[in-house]
């Protein structure tokens, strides 16, 4: 996976983390952990707030 696979990205957090609200999550801390999912493989200078933020609303829109 790399940091554009959103809708990917997303549906492993829900699937690592399901009782956690994405919205309580600081970007630090899922940056953090999208870089620790597995078979996650892209640069860390590669992502930025605008790519955490589509991270976190599509963790959201797939937690509901």
């Amino acid at each position: 996976m790399k940091w554009t696979d959103v809708n990917d990205i997303a549906i492993e957090l829900t699937d690592t983390y399901p009782d956690i609200d994405p919205l309580s999550v600081r970007f630090t801390d899922l940056r953090d952990w999208v870089m620790a999912l597995p078979g996650f493989d892209d640069d860390p200078e590669h992502c930025g707030e605008k790519i955490l933020e589509a991270i976190q609303m599509a963790w959201l829109d797939e937690a509901d």
